[in-house]
């Protein structure tokens, strides 16, 4: 439905119908491309950020292997924040350290914070950490349990220093997974809406916002159709990080079977 109402262009004079390209050709410039840029810049930072933060956090979980309490504690909590998310997360972080936060105006002076705002495409990042950082550990910790003692033993035996190991062997083994989860924290972020709505509503360029502005308050004749031209976009990008992630998915499976 989306590719063919995309494809649909209405004449704003006599109103008749017909199939153009225009649609896909406006989005492509202008504030629709910018847009795009700036979901593509939020979630190509926001996931690499949580993809190395994450990884630290699980690969921590996964050594504690004594500690099954903490270790319950952790992955218990992940699961609850990857999905807290929405307007009760916004409301969360404007009612902490938003402009009149509780916490604002006791970090604003001693830490110089005083040109912070969270409705901006730094805060933004900040609070997408907050459910992202969780959705890595979830992903990456059955990675990491997967990673057979006898591959570091085999390598100390033979001579290797803990560098060549993970150089030689666990580097390589973890890539797949760990590249596969930065691709999904990548479609997470490009795709999340209720948060960002909340928290910045338009001041930030993001398409899920655009889409969301084109289809409601910013309807012009001729232009019905550029919200679902830009989700069409949408699609096609989230589409190939999609096939990409499955890609390596399969790579991963015949390693960490």
């Amino acid at each position: 439905m989306l590719t063919v109402e995309a494809f649909r262009a209405v004449d704003p004079v006599t109103f008749e119908e017909s199939w153009s390209a225009g649609n896909i050709g406006t989005i492509t410039g202008g504030a629709y491309a910018r847009s795009y840029l700036g979901s593509l810049q939020l979630s190509a930072v926001t996931a690499v950020l949580s993809a190395v933060l994450g990884l630290a956090l699980a690969f921590a979980i996964v050594r504690s292997r004594r500690n099954t309490l903490l270790r319950r504690l952790v992955l218990t909590a992940s699961g609850v924040l990857a999905n807290f998310g929405g307007v009760p997360l916004a409301f969360a972080f404007l009612a902490t350290i938003g402009n009149a936060g509780v916490v604002t105006a006791v970090l604003t002076g001693p830490l110089g914070l005083d040109g912070f705002r969270l409705a901006s495409l730094t805060g933004l990042a900040l609070v997408y950490l907050y459910f992202l950082v969780p959705l890595m550990v979830l992903t990456i910790v059955p990675a990491l349990e997967a990673l057979r003692p006898q591959w570091r033993e085999a390598s100390d035996v033979l001579g290797g220093s803990g560098w060549h190991y993970w150089r030689h062997v666990g580097g390589p083994v973890l890539a797949p997974p760990v590249l596969g989860a930065t691709m999904l924290l990548f479609a997470s972020a490009f795709a999340a809406y209720a948060t960002a709505k909340a928290l910045v509503g338009s001041s930030v360029p993001l398409v899920t916002l655009q889409i969301a502005d084109s289809l409601s308050s910013n309807v012009v004749v001729g232009a019905e159709n550029l919200g679902k031209a830009l989700a069409l976009g949408m699609v096609v990008l989230v589409g190939l990080v999609m096939v990409f992630y499955t890609w390596v998915q399969r790579r991963t499976s015949r390693w960490l079977a």
